[in-house]
């Protein structure tokens, strides 16, 4: 029974803290996403943890700018330990202000706050602004480096190595869409309280280029539900985009998709390719609201509890993605020990809910208690130990 249970637990945090290993298979649905003009892409549908479409997701490319994904990750995680604030200001090194490439336009006479060196840099693409971060979290660039090279790996993300914080073409410096969609479910999931830069649509600090100033996004400016998240581009890369869309259905509430098109021949057709993707996600796939937030999957029996009954769920709600009218093929099953022997502590893994569409297996969903159940006393457990015995 311990071992059953210590064995589940490990893809059950897997899943809570990670982007499951199974939301990375696409469905087989028979449905053909658009043409898509890039050299890979992605589309995840973040709020069902299931990828919709996919092509050459594990080929190693070149980051340009989406490296400052991570460098943000970096920055935002520096804040809620408080080893940064935002009010701080920042020194601007000399490497910093001779950045080549997209610019903050800051130089060494300045101190400039941390939260108009994130603006800098997320707006911006400020390469300036994101090595004063990088020096200001890590000590030293290189520093910073190593710390971005070890969160990619605790991320799972098996198929990047950083060179550098800022994203300049350098020999190695690569990752995939893959781990892409990985870095960029993690920070929305990690750090909701900072995602309102990636929306910024306007920034210049004083005294620098006020034309300098527009997002490079441009779906911020087309789409309103378009809410981030970073562009890239050198010549190596071609023009890239990681963008997010949240919109409102009836009976699920907000969804939210991730697109991520890499190698695209220009800055418009970055953002065409990614709303074609978008679009076609949102009219394809419908999704369903399973079971709500924190209510019981199931309510098996407990032995051995001062309860007779364990409540199993999620946290957050159970939603998953399925081709637009075809909700009706949905079938569910929990799969979890048996017999439930108590102790059990709230949130503690308990099986999952196996979701299918028809003969297609759809996704398993680790299930938690929803509620804590204590041992029963001496008594308690003697009366049913000989109830399974005879059971």
């Amino acid at each position: 029974m311990n071992r059953f249970l210590k064995a589940l637990a490990a893809p059950a945090l897997a899943f809570f803290l990670s982007f499951s290993a199974t939301a990375q298979t696409p469905l087989q649905t028979g449905l053909q996403p658009p043409e898509i003009a890039a050299r890979t892409y992605l589309l995840v549908d973040v709020t069902a943890n299931q990828v919709l479409a996919a092509k050459d997701i594990d080929a190693p490319v070149e980051q340009a700018s989406l490296t400052k994904l991570m460098t943000g990750y970096l920055v935002f995680d520096a804040l809620r330990a408080k080893k940064i604030t935002l009010e701080q200001k920042l020194p601007v090194s000399v490497r910093a202000w001779k950045m080549p490439g997209s610019r903050m336009f800051i130089d060494p006479k300045m101190q400039v706050p941390v939260e108009d060196l994130i603006k800098g840099m997320i707006v911006q693409s400020g390469n300036d602004a994101t090595m004063a971060l990088a020096e200001g979290v890590g000590g030293t660039a290189e520093n910073f480096v190593k710390l971005m090279n070890d969160q990619a790996q605790a991320l799972g993300m098996k198929g990047t190595h950083y060179k550098n914080p800022e994203g300049l073409t350098e020999p190695g410096h690569t990752t995939t869409a893959r781990d892409l969609s990985v870095l960029a479910t993690r920070l929305m999931k990690d750090f909701p309280e900072y995602m309102h830069y990636y929306a910024t649509k306007q920034y210049s600090y004083p005294g620098t280029p006020a034309s300098n100033g527009s997002n490079r996004n441009t779906l911020l400016f087309r789409d309103p539900t378009v809410d981030g998240l970073k562009t890239g581009h050198t010549e190596a890369a071609g023009y890239c985009l990681v963008a997010t869309s949240r919109r409102d259905f009836p009976g699920v509430g907000q969804r939210r998709l991730l697109s991520i098109v890499l190698g695209a021949a220009s800055e418009n057709a970055r953002a065409n390719e990614s709303q074609k993707l978008l679009n076609w996600g949102y009219t394809a796939f419908e999704a369903v609201k399973l079971f709500d937030a924190g209510k019981p999957v199931a309510t098996p029996a407990v032995w051995k509890g001062k309860e007779s009954t364990l409540k199993i769920g999620r946290d957050d709600a159970i939603v998953v993605a399925v081709p637009s009218g075809s909700s009706g093929k949905i079938t569910t099953q929990v799969v979890r020990p048996d017999p439930l022997v108590a102790p059990f502590a709230k949130g503690q893994p308990i099986g999952s809910l196996k979701v299918s569409l028809g003969d297609q297996h759809l996704a398993d969903v680790p299930l938690v208690a929803l509620e804590g159940v204590e041992q029963a006393g001496i008594f308690g457990r003697a009366w049913d130990a000989i109830r399974l015995w005879i059971k």
